[in-house]
């Protein structure tokens, strides 16, 4: 198993369960028997961008939330090593307010959850259809995120199947530019397993004890991880790992699960050819 995590969410972030606080996560990490986490919430924008309700961290709440995660290193550092961090987005403009970001953390996830259009208005995966054109840029941007040496992890890089309507020669262009400056930049891709949870145990936002063989008749729900995504990545020297980008009660605790999920949708000959890292 997998000994690390480092893509994690409070409550703070207003999508997250509402009820369950920083020290419970912590917990599920020690009862699985995690060495190491990073607790990754969605970063607070200096300049307000995404003005979606309920999708991040207001940035009075920044120095409580990481002051929060520091007293938890102290508490529990006999039993795991807990790091601090922020899952950011790259947008033109605000490379400074994200260094900024980076400078205060230890962990820096690179979640790019959408893209400016050519009016410069967001583009937002899950509730946007993406031009080619926007999925050209969905793939620029994360590449310029990496050469500026923003992030340490590039956290679901398949997630723009969402916008999309099946897998093409367009997803695997942008699939290519994505690896190509993972193996030059030497910043691992995640395996994401949010999606997975939400589509199988987590159905309907309830969840359930189905057997895993039942689990996997609803892989076909799945956007990401994307196995087309991955066996294009497995001809790259990258490094790979899985994140359980955990916010919800009973997630951590389904880790092995999901990620065996995972390795049935991406295939066990493509996960037998990616590079796995150990630590990071």
């Amino acid at each position: 198993m997998q000994k690390f995590n480092y893509h994690s969410h409070t409550y703070r972030c207003g999508h997250a369960e509402k009820d369950m606080s920083d020290e419970e996560y912590v917990l599920d990490y020690i009862k699985m028997g995690f060495e190491k986490v990073a607790i990754t919430d969605h970063c607070p924008e200096k300049n307000k961008i995404d003005k979606r309700h309920d999708m991040r961290m207001d940035y009075s709440q920044k120095d409580e939330y990481l002051d929060s995660i520091k007293k938890l290193q102290e508490k529990y550092k006999d039993k795991i090593k807990i790091e601090t961090g922020f899952e950011v987005e790259y947008l033109p403009g605000e490379e400074d307010n994200i260094k900024e970001l980076k400078e205060e953390v230890d962990k820096i996830v690179l979640g790019q959850h959408f893209v400016y259009d050519d009016n410069k208005n967001l583009k937002i995966f899950r509730i946007d259809m993406f031009s080619d054109k926007e999925l050209e840029r969905y793939g620029e941007y994360i590449e310029k995120a990496m050469s500026l040496k923003i992030p340490d992890i590039v956290a679901h890089p398949d997630i723009f199947m969402m916008g999309r309507n099946g897998f093409g020669e367009k997803e695997a262009e942008v699939t290519r530019v994505i690896c190509k400056a993972s193996e030059k930049y030497n910043i691992p891709l995640e395996i994401n397993l949010n999606d997975i949870f939400h589509k199988t145990y987590r159905e309907n936002k309830k969840l359930n004890t189905d057997s895993i063989e039942k689990q996997k008749e609803k892989l076909y729900r799945v956007y990401y991880p994307c196995r087309q995504f991955w066996e294009i990545a497995a001809n790259y020297n990258i490094k790979v790992l899985y994140g359980i980008d955990a916010h919800f009660r009973g997630q951590i605790p389904l880790f092995n699960e999901l990620i065996l999920l995972a390795n049935e949708i991406i295939g066990e000959d493509t996960i037998k050819k990616l590079n796995f890292i150990e630590e990071l």
